[in-house]
């Protein structure tokens, strides 16, 4: 199918009105008929029911037209995509991470090396399944944990930074004031966990659990460990890879050797020398933040 029978079908089936979709389209009656009727021999199923002069979605156009709009949207992404990228920059360097707090710094890095490399842009891709992304060839960079990445091929590891393990408070608790917090300061309160938790933060989160007197409920994501949180429902342990920066609750260090390694990795074919350029931006603005909560 062409550009005009895609916008064809779903004005249509949005409008289920031949007259309305066609003045909203800028088209003749006829004109939006033919191209209705030619994606339709094309497909070889009926999109619309024509009842008199109602129509209405079959079962199976209902279910195209509901992907149709989706593919849709990502096609005119594309082209924008396209459009902004040939008029400006001559390559592009992907970096996958999975949430945005996992190296807040990255618009640092980024304006770093636009200054020194003005016509190649750098995009960010954030989601849980970026390392099938990266798999895939679709990212340059992969930022992750060092248990999942240390055993890809192909692939060259560069260690980024330990994240340690910090205790999530309400910032009028009686324990906010505290430089650091051990497990038993921690009894007899309610201790939020999930079932997903890396190695490391089960186990300080194990060592909480084992003292008497303490209670445990299950937080499914960390939103809604940080709204349970700030609701005086319980407290929590996290990784400060996921602190975001804000201002809204207390991050106290927790008493542990428990850490998580994260790393940065790229495709070992890629020779790019911009590509090892920004990992090595990427490597020291991490070290100027050293210091701070990760």
């Amino acid at each position: 199918m062409n550009e005009k029978q895609i916008s064809s079908i779903i004005k249509l089936s949005e409008t289920l009105n031949y007259r309305a979709a066609a003045e909203e389209l800028f088209v003749s009656q006829p004109a939006l008929t033919y191209q209705i009727q030619a994606a339709e021999e094309e497909l070889g199923f009926a999109i619309f029911n024509h009842t008199g002069k109602k129509t209405s979605l079959t079962p199976a156009g209902e279910q195209f037209c509901s992907t149709l709009r989706l593919l849709q949207r990502q096609y005119r992404r594309a082209v924008e995509d396209g459009q902004n990228f040939s008029s400006k920059y001559s390559d592009n360097i992907t970096i996958g991470l999975p949430f945005r707090s996992a190296f807040r710094y990255l618009p640092e890095a980024m304006q770093e090396f636009m200054t020194k490399e003005p016509s190649i842009s750098i995009t960010p891709v954030f989601g849980i399944n970026v390392m099938e992304r990266y798999l895939q060839g679709q990212c340059d960079i992969l930022f992750g944990f060092a248990q999942d990445l240390n055993q890809l091929s192909e692939t060259i590891t560069y260690p980024f930074y330990e994240s340690r393990i910090y205790v999530i408070l309400r910032k009028d608790d009686p324990l906010a004031d505290n430089n650091i917090l051990k497990a038993e300061d921690l009894q007899n309160r309610e201790l939020m966990v999930g079932g997903g938790s890396p190695k490391p933060l089960y186990n300080a989160q194990q060592s909480v659990l084992d003292l008497p007197g303490v209670h445990s409920f299950n937080s499914p994501d960390h939103d809604t460990t940080l709204v349970n949180t700030a609701a005086g429902k319980g407290i929590a342990l996290s990784l400060g890879m996921l602190n975001d920066g804000s201002d809204d609750f207390a991050w106290i260090p927790f008493d542990t050797d428990e850490k998580l390694s994260c790393v940065l990795c790229k495709h070992t074919n890629d020779k790019r020398k911009s590509v090892t350029s920004f990992i090595r931006i990427l490597m020291e603005i991490r070290k100027k933040h050293e210091k701070e909560l990760w």
